[in-house]
């Protein structure tokens, strides 16, 4: 096999071997690979013994120990051996002793050779593991002579190992070849003096090839068939043991290593064949082909062999198992370098090769050969690189002793030493230098072509690895030529490259040495690195923003305020490990700018507790230049894992709100103070919830103990810190609204038991006087809930302090009913204009009572009879303020709550429900009235209530066993149902620019229109109101897509839940309104303008929203189709074309919707009951020309649409077809007139679907004899445009002759009609008894089939699948197929 570069030949390497009856002799040169000690065979000698299969030697190990001793007791044993011819030198690859045995033949005849000596070696030298040795036949171990010199030209020598092997621990023996049997061996040894080393030789000479040809023995191909079977059972037993980790790699490296000392070319085979199969690949590399054939045939025949059906590979297969595979491939590449490093690696020999193979391997164009190479490859160079590192120690250990022996004085310095370090200095610089050079081969062989393979992982393998060079032995691989490479693959489009390359630039960024020889490379690709910040890939993302802050952290300005100002927004970021690694970059930007000596001077002057005053100053003027205030939550979640010691010290913030500021002194702004309310308030939730805010975690997050600890001693602290501080902050900040709603959020952290294990009722006191100061001073709808929240927490049953707060939230109810209760008899006794100062009260004062309201029960205190009376006055007179009026509705509103609360717990009486039923329809009565207030706020918070209690009192609030509350139940009537519809369009679908400029204003309303929206959906999907009333906002989904497209798009999926026809109605009920409304404003539809192409793009969305299951929606779509037509022809009796024809147009985007067999149906079902007129003018009928091309195009397969029908067994699959067969599509000869838009009635809900006719296989009817010719027909007519429709009356002019057949058929009709009748019922007993069999078969039941039908349908569909036995028994014994009589 061909190798890297050439070898080198050795001085003394070249003898000529002589044949020992004065012959010619055969020259040979032999090459010598570089061995650790250099050292080469300088002496071949040879002996005879009639037992040389017992021979056996020591290994050589890589130090060379034992060398004397080996080498004094071979000596002794050459004495007695008789001297021979010099023989060519041998290299010191061989490691176990070989045999030499040599034949002579002459061409007349043959001479009989004097019987083999051999050298035994005594029985106290070490000894080799005993494994059976392999039986030789004559051809393999005799060595060829001539004695003419004729015949001398046919001769050849060759120098190969003894096939001798060694075991490996836990892997079944080799057995290399048939028998044991022993043959006669002549054995020469190798010895030499000057090095003081042994090798041994099995030197074959070899025949011609005419010669070998002419005395090949027939056994012999099949001893080679076995013998590359066993080679391939060799190399299975190291890859399973390999896959299976069944010994440590340290184990099986020095197992093979050993074979490999003993036959070299054996245990390279096993080698490479076990890479082989590692591919993937069953193919072996028999002997003979590594000989003779060249890397690229070897590779190809492997090719051939390889199994690319199923395109799997150990690294591609998933699984622990193969997982643990590639770990353990990776660690068997680095093990086996690190145990050749000393010599095996510089033999010229394995290294070469393998890495040939592995070169030749990455260039295949077989995915598994290049994926597999080329991370073998790879390995193999991180290995070669802690190689040459430890060669680099070595040679700094060696010249730093080098120089210790030189600087000695002349009388105590060894010049032996000095000689024997200079010379294993030489020796180690030639080592590094065949290191260099299998690295550059590895790098230019493999990386430099795979680093830009079409498969991202073979290029993902380069990015990490090369990473590793770099990190390891920046000395040589820390330069551009190798970074940029790194760079270029900054920009590949695969994510798991990106991510690679980004993360083997961390692991060099993190080294401040390092980033600084960095420089060129960051200024050439700074820009790229912080773009990818903003990666859709959120991992990568996450690494960028890492390496960034690497950057930050061990640079000196590379980055600006530019490059950072990309990093800051994502701290915001929902995401929340990018989140969370942009605040370390925010963490440390801050840090920068921090002086903490200062901090501490600072502090003492002022007398502060705490050091981090100075950080978070620094911190809120983060926050605040953000000028994203309403998201300080996510910004101290994203610095939790950071800064956590700095946001949880709440000491120092209190210390900063409370401080005392002099004259000459700079404290915190009123913005500031704010700002730090909140992060306070937000660090507090943090600590106690433990959990992210909304949107950044999904599901329940399971506390450790040591988090269940951390968050109790969080709690405790803050508890006992902020007990004694909350009522001066209170006092300090009540007139303030904003920072008094954050500040009563505190208590709900706090743990309230500390109130009395503590003794600290004082401070209760104090807060609940400041929580009624603020109550009574404020007026503002946030800070009110804020101290309703505040009561509720306060008055939890499970602490002991609830008695003394319930006392403290009745004396403030009792004061605020006192005040509105004589306010508002005042007010309602009044007569002409109003007192000011009157209205005021009563709408402070019932702002405050609907706070509380909210969360505290006030029934007790019958506030119900006012608030109704000023609601009342308020409607009807028009003379009180909106604020009145709402709050007002409010009041009432929560009564009618707590009332079905409390009735609901506990047992009700027929009184409890008269009075709350005629106080909820008084509620509602307002409420309606309420929709046409002149006031906006008046009409929108009468719509919400309105939402809220449509679904409260709707049916369901008798589930669950309260039967006794459907009195409660109220159903809205039409009325209602139309003036909150009317309210939505007039409301909800508005152009934006009504809202103005501002855009925190727009944000705002679309919030506020989208919760209008939702209310009212609510109600059509509790199935509240009826779905027609859909119609009118689903024709707004393409107008308002971007606002309310997701609401529309869940309403619409909710409501095919309910009902798949009746949803598929409403779709069409849309289309028509929009139509009609094309027609009133221009009088025709013109098929060209943009109003009905935006027609038409509804259709086709709404089609999307079937899906690809066609079954699921059969029924559904064929009643769209049927009464779109009937809304087309609708009143049409002449011979000019309808005036909705042109909505055909639209009707033909749900055609592919359809299955096949039911536009067959739909489409006989046309040519019936709508034909066109014969000699009618093609260009008016165009729309109906292309609807029914649209019928009769071949749709897609109908297999894809039986996913929800699939027959569990392969009897019910016969069922189906069966009955499949059996049962055909009929048109129905009645039509009813009128379409569904135009019924009496609101639809049923519950209605079954039509029943489908069964119909004989024998006999078919006669109507779809002609059906049948009319759509096959129309199916092989040549599909054309729109022009060959306009130019082509050929179906218009067989409607005629369309008649002409159905008259017939009739008279035919009757004359069938009893022998039909007869086969009929045959047939229908055969599936009765087959339904009786198997009565599994109702899984099968499509959807679309169980669907409820429209009575008025005029078309029944085959069925596809076999329906149950009840539904079956139905259809059997329907009147109109079975004549009752006859049976």
């Amino acid at each position: 096999m061909p190798t890297l570069r050439s070898r080198k030949v050795s001085q003394g390497s070249e003898s000529v071997l002589s044949s020992p009856v004065g012959g010619s002799r055969a020259g040979s040169q032999l090459s010598s690979p570089s061995y650790f000690r250099g050292e080469q065979v300088a002496e071949l000698l040879a002996g005879q013994d009639t037992a040389s299969d017992d021979l056996s030697s020591e290994p050589e190990s890589d130090t060379g120990s034992d060398f004397e001793e080996t080498l004094k007791k071979g000596r002794k044993q050459l004495a007695t051996v008789a001297q021979r011819s010099p023989v060519p030198k041998r290299s010191r690859q061989a490691i176990s002793e070989k045999k030499i045995v040599v034949k002579k033949i002459n061409s007349a005849k043959q001479k009989a050779s004097p019987a083999p000596q051999s050298v035994k070696m005594p029985k106290s030298a070490p000894q080799l593991s005993r494994r059976p040795k392999r039986a030789l036949t004559d051809k393999e171990n005799d060595m060829m002579f001539s004695d003419s010199d004729q015949d001398s030209s046919k001769i050849s020598v060759s120098v190969s190992p003894s096939k001798s092997l060694m075991q490996l621990s836990k892997r079944p023996k080799r057995v290399l070849a048939d028998n044991n049997q022993t043959t006669e061996k002549k054995v020469r040894r190798v010895w030499m003096d000057r090095d003081h080393e042994v090798s041994d030789l099995s030197v074959t000479i070899k025949p011609h090839k005419s010669a070998m040809q002419s005395s090949r023995k027939p056994g012999q191909e099949s001893k080679l068939n076995n013998s590359a079977q066993n080679q391939k059972k060799d190399a299975n037993n190291l890859f399973e043991a390999v896959k299976l980790a069944k010994s440590a790699m340290q184990t099986l490296v020095d197992e093979w290593l050993e074979l490999y000392k003993q036959d070299k070319e054996t245990g390279l085979l096993e080698l490479l064949n076990f890479f082989i199969h590692c591919c993937g690949c069953k193919g072996v590399i028999a002997s003979e082909m590594f000989q003779k054939l060249q890397n690229a045939e070897i590779i190809r025949r492997m090719t051939e062999e390889f199994d690319e059906e199923s395109g799997d590979y150990p690294l591609s297969m998933a699984g622990p198992m193969w997982k643990k595979f590639r770990q353990n491939f990776c660690e068997f590449i680095a093990v086996l370098v690190r145990q050749c490093q000393y010599n095996v690696i510089y033999d010229e020999y394995m290294m070469d090769t393998l890495i040939s193979l592995l070169t030749g391997l990455s260039d295949s164009q077989v995915r598994a050969f290049r994926h597999t190479s080329t991370l073998a490859a790879m390995k193999l160079m991180t290995a070669l690189v802690d190689v040459a590192l430890n060669l680099n120690v070595h040679q700094e250990n060696n010249k730093r002793q080098y120089d210790t022996e030189r600087n000695k004085s002349a009388g105590k310095r060894a010049n032996d030493r000095l000689e024997m370090l200079l010379q294993k200095s030489k020796e180690m610089l030639q080592n590094q230098e065949e290191v260099e050079n299998m690295m550059n081969a590895i790098f230019k062989g493999v990386f430099v072509h795979r680093y830009r393979d079409l498969i991202a992982e073979i290029r993902a393998v380069c990015m990490e690895e090369i990473g590793v060079w770099m990190k390891r032995y920046s000395d040589s691989f820390l330069n551009d030529s190798y970074l940029k490479y790194v760079g270029w693959m900054l920009h590949d489009k695969q994510r798991e490259v990106r991510l690679k390359c980004l993360k083997s630039l961390r692991h060099l960024y993190e080294s401040k040495e390092i980033s600084q020889k960095l420089e060129l490379f960051t200024n050439r690709f700074k820009d790229r690195m912080v773009s990818m910040v903003l990666d859709m890939d959120y991992d990568v993302a996450v690494e960028a923003v890492s390496l960034l802050t690497l950057i930050l952290q061990n640079t000196e300005d590379v980055l600006g305020n530019e490059e950072c100002e990309c990093v800051y927004p994502l701290v915001y970021a929902s995401h929340r490990p990018t989140a969370a690694a942009a605040g370390y970059f925010v963490y440390i930007k801050l840090r920068r700018h921090y002086d903490a000596t200062l901090e501490e001077t600072i502090a003492k002057e002022r007398g502060r507790r705490s050091t981090n005053g100075e950080f978070i100053k620094l911190l809120l003027a983060f926050f605040l230049e953000s000028e994203l205030h309403e998201h300080c939550a996510y910004l101290v979640d994203s610095l939790w894992n950071h800064a956590g010691s700095v946001l949880k010290d709440w000491e120092g913030m209190t210390e900063l709100l409370l401080e005392e500021i002099g004259d000459d002194e700079e404290g915190l702004t009123d913005q500031e103070e704010s700002a730090l309310i909140e992060l306070m308030v937000c660090s507090m939730r943090q600590a106690v919830e433990v959990h992210p805010p909304i949107g950044r975690f999904s599901g329940k997050k399971l506390l450790t103990a040591k988090e269940k600890k951390l968050q109790m001693d969080d709690r405790a602290r803050l508890t006992e810190h902020l007990i004694v501080i909350i009522p001066q902050l209170l006092a300090k900040y009540s007139a303030d609204a904003e920072k008094v709603a954050n500040l009563l959020r505190i208590p709900s952290f706090f743990d309230l038991d500390i109130y009395s294990s503590k003794r600290q009722e004082k401070y209760l006191d104090l807060l609940l006087k400041q929580i009624r100061d603020i109550v009574e001073k404020h007026t503002g709808i946030e800070v009110l809930e804020a101290c309703s929240r505040a009561y509720y927490i306060l008055c939890n049953e499970e602490y002991t302090i609830r008695s003394r707060v319930d006392i403290a939230r009745s004396q403030i109810i009792d004061t605020l009913v006192g005040i509105f209760t004589h306010s508002a008899e005042d007010l309602l006794h009044e007569v002409g204009e109003t007192d000011e100062d009157n209205l005021y009260t009563v709408a402070s004062s019932l702002k405050r009572i609907a706070a509380l309201y909210n969360a505290h029960d006030l029934s007790r205190w019958e506030l119900f009879d006012n608030c109704y009376r000023i609601l009342e006055r308020g409607i009807d007179m028009g003379d009180l303020s909106e604020q009145i009026i709402v709050q007002a509705l409010l009041c009432v509103h929560f009564h009618i709550l707590w009332r079905l609360a409390l009735i609901s717990d506990y047992p009700v009486t027929k009184e409890q429900l008269i009075g709350l039923r005629k106080q909820r329809n008084m509620v509602l009565t307002a409420c309606q009235h309420g929709l046409s207030n002149i006031s906006s706020q008046v009409r929108e918070q009468s719509f919400i209530l309105l939402c809220d209690l449509l679904v409260i009192f709707s049916a369901q609030m008798t589930k669950d066993g309260n039967e006794e509350l459907r009195p409660l139940v109220f159903t809205a009537d039409v009325s209602l149902v139309s003036e909150l519809l009317s309210f939505v369009m007039d409301h909800v679908f508005v152009e934006a620019e009504e809202d103005g400029d501002d855009e925190t204003v727009k944000i705002e309303m679309l919030h506020k229109r989208r919760n209008f929206l939702a209310g009212f959906c609510k109600l059509i999907i509790y199935n509240m109101v009826d779905l027609r009333t859909a119609a009118d906002i689903f024709k707004q989904y393409m107008k308002y897509y971007n606002d309310y497209g997701d609401i529309i798009k869940e309403m619409l999926s909710k409501a095919r839940q309910i009902d798949k026809v009746e949803c598929a109605k409403t779709l069409l009920l849309s289309l028509q309104q929009l139509f009609s409304e094309l027609l009133q404003d221009q009088g025709y539809a013109d098929r060209a303008s943009v109003q009905f192409s935006a027609i038409k793009d509804l259709g086709r969305r709404f089609a999307l929203t079937f899906g690809v299951d066609l079954m699921k929606s059969r029924q559904s779509v064929v009643s769209l189709h049927l009464d779109g037509m009937k809304f087309v022809f609708q009143r049409h009796r002449g011979f000019d074309s309808p005036l909705n024809l042109p909505f055909l147009d639209v009707l033909s985007e749900f055609s592919c919707k359809l299955l096949r067999q039911d536009k067959k149906a739909v489409l006989a079902y046309l040519d019936k009951n709508y034909p066109a007129p014969l000699g009618a003018a093609p260009d008016e009928w165009l729309p109906l020309a292309l609807y029914r091309k649209s019928l009769q195009a071949r749709g897609d397969d109908d297999t894809m649409s039986m996913i929800s029908g699939k027959p569990s067994s392969l009897r019910a699959k016969r069922v189906a077809a069966a009955s499949a067969k059996r049962r055909r599509m009929e048109v129905s000869d009645t039509s009813v007139d009128g379409a569904w838009m135009h019924s009496g009635g609101s639809s049923q809900l519950g209605r079954k679907l039509a029943t489908p006719v069964l119909t004989s296989t024998l006999l078919r009817p006669s109507q779809w004899d002609t059906g049948s010719l009319h759509s096959s027909s129309d199916q092989d007519s040549e599909k054309g445009s729109e022009s060959d429709f306009a130019h082509s009356r050929s179906w218009l002019g067989s409607q005629n002759r369309n008649k002409q057949q159905n008259n017939q058929v009739q008279k035919n009709k009757v004359v069938k009609n009893r022998s039909r009748q007869k086969v009929r019922k045959q047939q229908l007993l055969s599936l009765m008894e087959e339904d009786g069999e198997d009565t599994d078969a109702g899984p099968m039941m499509s959807d679309a089939t169980s669907e409820h039908s429209d009575a008025n349908s005029d078309i029944n569909l085959e069925p596809l699948s076999r329906r149950g036995r009840a539904g079956l028994l139905q259809d059997l014994f329907d009147s109109t197929i079975l004549d009752i009589d006859d049976f």
